[in-house]
């Protein structure tokens, strides 16, 4: 799996160029799923089974990133515009990455300043030839230590590399007709998201995505942390998870002994908010990957909590689902 993780967290794809890590991971699904398609907003929706319960697993494709938007004439120096949501703070010196693979590097003058807005940024191409339009992501390769993985895009890389696993080890077995969709333009607005329901039209859906946590200091109080099991959420701004729903994940972990932990999230929101408003509305719920340092280009998870997410997909995708009250 590390392998994985590295090939997907170092593929370059912001939100609405996913195209490069769709490639990749339709080679990777490919042997084991029963159909596989790319709607027209570029999901790629993987099926597996026939009959029973419409099921849908939904990781986003995108990652956080930048567009240039000017270029100063006197030096040449690429202004920019957000991608999703950047942490301004961090972005002095950070690399970015462009599609053929040259780098730039991202700075502002007087770049100490805390209340620096996106339009106090530049990206030095290094003398690289740019035009207005050109889509970044931000670089950092992955490191694995302790049991611990750091990259740039765990967000939501990691979700993907999740259902990829879990695909492989159902190995089409299922009783349920499930749907692995790999979306887009999540970091924009969830936009593949609600083209994914609308095309599946599930009956129970479940977002893989990553949560913060509450073991660092001084950190929100948040009950969530590394090293003890999938995030199965309860409540974030956009989505109260239907008890049924909970307890359909919850009795599956303590059924097949797989760690797991309760997610109530502050701030922020995932694609299973909007897969809920879906058609005549959809219970949809979310497993989480514990993660710190979100929407950084150190984003880091451990492990065994992604070994126990994958346990437990594919521990909800293979039995019928029969959703209780």
């Amino acid at each position: 799996m590390e392998n994985l993780i590295k090939t997907l967290c170092e593929a370059w794809g912001p939100s609405g160029y996913e195209h490069h890590v769709r490639k990749l991971i339709e080679a990777e699904v490919a042997p084991y799923v029963d159909e596989i398609r790319v709607d027209g907003i570029g999901n790629l929706i993987c099926r597996v089974g026939s009959g029973g319960t419409r099921v849908l697993f939904a990781a986003h494709m995108d990652e956080i990133g930048a567009m240039v938007t000017f270029i100063e004439p006197s030096s040449g120096m690429a202004r920019i515009a957000d991608i999703g949501g950047l942490i301004k703070g961090i972005l002095p010196g950070t690399r970015v990455r462009f599609e053929d693979g040259d780098f730039g590097v991202v700075w502002a003058n007087e770049a100490r300043k805390p209340d620096r807005t996106i339009d106090d940024f530049y990206i030095d191409t290094l003398g690289k030839q740019v035009s207005i339009g050109t889509p970044v992501s931000f670089w950092r390769d992955v490191l694995f230590q302790n049991g611990y993985a750091t990259a740039k895009a765990m967000d939501d890389r990691i979700g993907c590399v999740v259902m990829i696993e879990a695909i492989k080890r159902l190995n089409k077995q299922t009783e349920n007709e499930v749907y692995f969709v790999f979306t887009v333009q999540e970091e924009v607005g969830l936009r593949g998201a609600g083209a994914a329901a609308f095309g599946v039209d599930p009956q129970v859906a479940v977002a893989l995505d990553v949560t913060d946590t509450g073991d660092l200091p001084r950190n929100s109080r948040m009950a969530v942390k590394l090293g003890a099991g999938a995030a199965i959420k309860v409540h974030d701004p956009g989505l109260v998870v239907p008890k049924a729903v909970i307890d359909w994940m919850t009795n599956r972990a303590e059924a097949d002994g797989i760690p797991y932990q309760l997610e109530l999230l502050a701030g922020g929101t995932t694609d299973a908010s909007r897969f809920q408003s879906s058609r005549s509305g959809v219970p949809s719920g979310c497993i989480s990957i514990p993660c710190r340092f979100v929407h950084t280009t150190s984003e880091t998870v451990s492990v065994a909590d992604v070994e126990a997410c994958v346990a437990l997909v594919a521990g909800l995708a293979g039995p019928a689902v029969a959703l209780g009250e």
